[in-house]
């Protein structure tokens, strides 16, 4: 009697001591398994996260970049708009200076920064520009898109049928902010084969004024 006593003791303490353990684990694995989605939970999050921050970039780029679109078309429909009552002239532009590369001559020569008019080159409200004079007589008065308004003062030896040449101070000017374009310019009024200060003056004081365009508030 007594060893069955000691028997069924023993028997109910390890199926006590089997129970406890078994809870342990279940319970382990169980806290394994919320920290595995726990963790995949905050892994997930994180990529989410940064997925949508980079949707976002992209979207505030593509944002950026259609207004700068729109600006750039609202500025040309400005200038179809504005310009519509003159008439047009497909040309090849180009830029030059009063330096050597441009005129042969130097700053010392008596004739430097002189135009074929005998008025001084000038990049300012009004632009100093040459023409083929059949095409373009002295004193006619240009506007060219994304350079401002021009007045025929001067001649080129390249210069010859629609072709005109665009007045800048420096040759990093010429090829920094023109190069070489064909472009449609307005022709504001023909010359009358002569140019004189009054007539700069003139329609500086016009387009000061905006008797005629000005697109943006810009001169040039």
């Amino acid at each position: 009697m007594s060893n069955r006593i000691r028997n069924f003791s023993i028997l109910i303490v390890g199926v006590i001591i089997t129970f406890f353990m078994a809870s342990y684990f279940v319970t382990s694995s169980v806290h394994s398994e919320e920290n595995r989605e726990s963790n995949e939970f905050k892994v997930k999050s994180s990529t989410e996260l940064s997925h949508k921050s980079f949707a976002s970039s992209e979207d505030e780029e593509a944002n950026q970049l259609e207004e700068v679109e729109l600006a750039s078309l609202d500025e040309e429909v400005a200038t179809e708009v504005a310009f519509r009552q003159f008439p047009t002239r497909t040309v090849v532009a180009t830029g030059y200076t009063a330096g050597y590369e441009s005129t042969g001559k130097t700053e010392g020569h008596p004739l430097y920064g002189i135009t074929y008019s005998g008025l001084t080159v000038q990049r300012d409200t009004i632009s100093t520009i040459a023409a083929d004079l059949n095409v373009f007589p002295l004193g006619t008065v240009l506007y060219i898109p994304n350079y401002g308004y021009g007045i025929v003062t001067d001649i080129g030896g390249a210069i010859k049928g629609n072709k005109i040449d665009l007045y800048y101070d420096t040759v990093d000017e010429v090829f920094n902010e023109w190069g070489k374009r064909e472009i449609e310019v307005y022709v504001i009024e023909e010359g009358d084969g002569q140019v004189t200060e009054s007539d700069l003056n003139y329609w500086e004081e016009a387009i000061q004024s905006e008797t005629v365009p000005v697109i943006g508030g810009q001169y040039y």
